[in-house]
């Protein structure tokens, strides 16, 4: 069967995060998204999505068709019912499509003709930027148990100071010595080639992507997701960083999520609770306006490509859109553009040439290329945000 992920209605809500993704391409949990699906499925996916994003993440229409609503979390059930649908059956959660079977073109179906199924059972949707750190525990715990069923770990060195090893796992090539790992309030999963240093303390749930690091005296705080290829240090907690990030020194990062290629300034803060206690707001680019989240925690939401200088202060419920630079001192505004160039006293465009120079000097440093294709990408991103900057 060919199965496709689309963006659904989520997409916008999700901004600035779906600026550089799918939907589907998500990280929350252990997993993107996607990988979660196709390990339930048992099959490779392709992707409906925006048309400047189609070139990376292409679509392949077969002549029957499985489409998945990307925005919900897979379980055995609700896989088992999907892979079960037949042509002209659709499964709904209420009055939003999970899934259907088609042998149309997309731009032809009418689900009204379908027949529906109700799904009942329980699940899990990521419908807002902040669901992904909010949501992040319960997803944790399921890509453990279903990535570690029937696996043994590796050993953990006897230097570390262990609190339920039953639910910590390490992948063969993972370093941890001399750390403190607590997995009683959620596991730990260290995957192939990453590396906890010495007088790291951890709390779980804890994810360290492959080829990432916890640099010396690390505070982590779960459940926290560090993607692929990251370096973090400081305190952090409940927090997701998609991957190739870094957070590498000094300074407390909470309730928050991180993109790709962002990198966060020693001694940075960023604030996740507001002085009088009260419920967060966050900028939607949806509805433009601030969102009312319902939590008393939401920290910094930071698309791909963003940094931040030295001693940085976010204030609580912070957005900065992709390929922004912020320094100096003082709270910036808790809304920041995709391409701004400042902080307190004010923003410019971050002219397109020198973001570009600056990814390309980043992803060089992982060993990976900006492409033309990359360009193309940041280039729409550039022209589609120029209304939320004022220059």
């Amino acid at each position: 069967m060919n199965y496709i992920l689309f963006d659904g209605p989520a997409r916008e809500a999700l901004l600035p995060f779906t600026y550089t993704r799918p939907v589907a391409d998500i990280r929350i949990g252990i997993l993107t998204i996607r990988e979660k699906w196709e390990k339930f499925l048992g099959y490779t996916t392709t992707t409906i999505t925006e048309d400047y994003l189609s070139e990376r993440y292409p679509m392949v229409e077969m002549q029957e068709n499985v489409l998945i609503n990307s925005s919900y979390l897979p379980n055995i059930e609700m896989a088992q019912i999907i892979k079960g649908l037949e042509e002209n059956q659709a499964l709904f959660h209420g009055e939003e499509v999970i899934a259907f079977y088609t042998t149309e073109a997309q731009e032809e179906v009418d689900l009204n003709s379908y027949q529906a199924i109700e799904y009942e059972g329980e699940c899990i949707q990521v419908l807002n930027t902040w669901d992904i750190f909010s949501k992040n525990g319960i997803a944790l715990q399921a890509d453990f148990d279903l990535l570690t069923k029937g696996r043994k770990s590796q050993p953990i060195p006897s230097n570390n100071r262990v609190i339920a090893p039953e639910n910590i796992f390490i992948e063969e090539g993972a370093v941890v010595e001399c750390a403190t790992l607590n997995a009683s309030p959620g596991p730990i999963y260290l995957a192939k080639g990453s590396t906890v240093m010495e007088g790291s303390m951890i709390r779980g749930g804890f994810y360290l992507g492959e080829d990432s690091v916890t640099k010396m005296g690390t505070r982590i705080y779960g459940p926290t997701t560090i993607g692929p290829h990251c370096k973090v240090g400081g305190e952090i907690t409940n927090t997701v960083i998609f991957g190739n990030s870094n957070k590498g020194h000094e300074g407390y990062l909470g309730n928050s999520v991180l993109g790709e290629w962002c990198n966060i300034g020693a001694d940075t803060n960023s604030s996740n609770l507001k002085n009088d206690y009260s419920t967060v707001k966050l900028w939607s680019y949806e509805t433009e306006s601030f969102a009312k989240t319902q939590l008393q925690f939401c920290g910094l939401m930071m698309g791909d490509h963003s940094k931040c200088g030295i001693n940085t202060m976010f204030n609580t419920g912070t957005v900065v859109g992709v390929s922004s630079n912020i320094f100096g001192c003082g709270y910036p505004r808790n809304f920041i553009p995709s391409f701004s160039w400042g902080g307190a006293s004010g923003f410019t465009t971050y002219k397109a040439e020198k973001a570009f120079q600056t990814a390309k000097a980043m992803m060089e440093r992982r060993g990976v290329c900006f492409t033309p294709e990359d360009e193309k990408i940041l280039n729409h991103i550039f022209d589609q945000s120029a209304k939320w900057r004022k220059n």
